[in-house]
């Protein structure tokens, strides 16, 4: 929960650092002619950033529940339990000649060398310190995602060879990676099958082994396979067909090999370091440069078209196209003044900077029954003419409503990030109230006092 709050209290920062964001800008751009720029807002999001962050470190973390053992063995429910695979160091691998601890250092990853198998020999006692030679396979475990990192890295490569050195007439047959669990009480458990076994009938190599309760510490080739071990294995669509069909697997997905375009890495750094300045200095709106970085992100060779394609995110697109409307509506019927006058007859009772809490507030609320970008398409028009009412600014208003619609602590589908920690946290809905309310009646104090000194109300 934590987590979800700074991610949501750190998109405060810049424009883009939210959805939201942008809308509310688009919309204040053309209702009273005043967009954000990059920065804009800045200064009062590092102080509700801050804010947020002591809460949490002194009062907000006595009330996150501890939902989940930290005794029990989450593992299995976060994808982290390890395998043991072989990995083979080519010749001219740049780990030659150091130290197998040295090469842990410099790939950055977090695994552990159990063996190292020499020109058929094992040399098991402290691998750390002998030195890398060139052909040599490292038996060791890691959990899946470090295991895929690992086998990415120049010079590392699965030791287990190829099925066939002859191209796929069918590319749709290209191996493809696969985890695949071994029945329990199945039948080739009193085969006692090896690896090598189970690829002369599959004709699928056994690239990793998770075996839960015991740590492998020998050759995959002729480890024996047990009920419940699960299976790493570079498959054909006839081998994995097979699979399907044999009661004593069940297939359970495919892993998708980490692809990391590295020598890309520079020339896409550059060009989001270039989105940025041409918005910051207002060279260019927000929209047009980041459309122009897309483009140039396509044709540097940083992402493919299709890669773009799938990267978009068609519920938001509809959500905007149904939300902007939505705003457009409550200017031109007139349901935005009909609202504020309803509301402004508060300010006459109260301090302006009371009303203006109450506003942010009402925001909030709002935003926990609808999403944040439904709630900033509605308030925002109202906003304006709710400080028009009153005599106060309508872009202090505005600022109001966008700090509100993007800091939905309250329940855990107010925002998108509450919602990834929902179940994982093993949270239960009233938690985010109990952590969350303290917290957004905190942070209505400090962005409406915040909003007063930076730009007046």
């Amino acid at each position: 929960m934590p987590l979800s709050y700074a991610a949501m209290l750190g998109g405060m920062l810049t424009l883009i650092g939210t959805s939201p964001n942008l809308l509310a800008s688009d919309i204040s751009g053309r209702v009273i002619g005043r967009s954000f720029t990059m920065f804009e807002f800045t200064q009062l999001g590092v102080l509700v950033l801050l804010t947020g962050a002591v809460y949490l470190l002194t009062v907000g973390h006595r009330l996150v529940p501890e939902r989940i053992d930290p005794d029990e063995d989450l593992t299995d429910q976060f994808q982290l339990r390890e395998y043991v695979s072989t990995v083979r160091v080519a010749d001219e691998s740049p780990y030659v000649g150091k130290t197998v601890r040295e090469m842990q250092a410099r790939v950055g990853r977090d695994f552990e060398v159990l063996r190292i198998l020499r020109r058929g020999k094992v040399i098991p006692r402290n691998p750390e310190d002998r030195t890398v030679r060139g052909g040599d396979r490292l038996l060791f475990h890691a959990n899946r995602k470090t295991l895929l990192e690992i086998v990415a890295v120049p010079g590392l490569e699965f030791a287990a060879e190829p099925v066939t050195d002859e191209p796929a007439a069918d590319s749709d047959d290209d191996p493809a990676l696969v985890e695949t669990i071994v029945v329990p009480e199945s039948a080739i458990a009193g085969e006692s099958m090896t690896a090598n076994e189970f690829r002369r009938r599959f004709g699928a190599p056994i690239l990793a082994i998770r075996r839960q309760g015991d740590r492998l510490e020998q050759r995959l080739s002729k480890t024996v396979l047990r009920g419940g071990d699960t299976l790493l294995i570079q498959a054909t669509r006839d081998a994995r067909e097979q699979l399907m069909t044999d009661p004593n697997f069940v297939l359970s997905q495919a892993v998708e090999r980490p692809d990391y375009r590295r020598s890309k890495i520079p020339v896409a750094v550059g060009i989001v370091v270039v989105v940025v300045a041409l918005a910051a200095l207002e060279v260019l709106p927000i929209v047009i440069s980041a459309l122009g970085g897309m483009a140039g992100m396509v044709v540097t060779g940083c992402v493919k078209p299709e890669e773009v394609y799938d990267a978009v995110d068609w519920q938001v697109i509809f959500l905007l196209a149904g939300v902007v409307p939505l705003g457009i509506s409550m200017e031109e019927t007139g349901a935005a003044e009909f609202v504020a006058y309803r509301i402004t007859p508060l300010a006459e009772v109260v301090p302006l900077l009371a009303f203006v809490m109450v506003f942010y507030l009402v925001t909030a609320i709002l935003t926990e029954v609808i999403t944040n970008l439904a709630s900033v398409a509605l308030m925002v028009p109202i906003a304006v003419d709710v400080a028009e009412e009153v005599g106060s600014e309508p872009f202090s208003f505005v600022l109001v409503v966008t700090f509100a619609a993007s800091t939905a602590l309250m329940t855990p589908v107010g925002y998108q990030t509450n919602l990834m920690v929902y179940g994982r946290g093993g949270y239960e809905f009233t938690d985010f109230m109990r952590v969350g309310l303290p917290l957004q009646l905190l942070l209505a104090v400090v962005t409406s006092v915040g909003i007063a000194v930076f730009w007046g109300i």
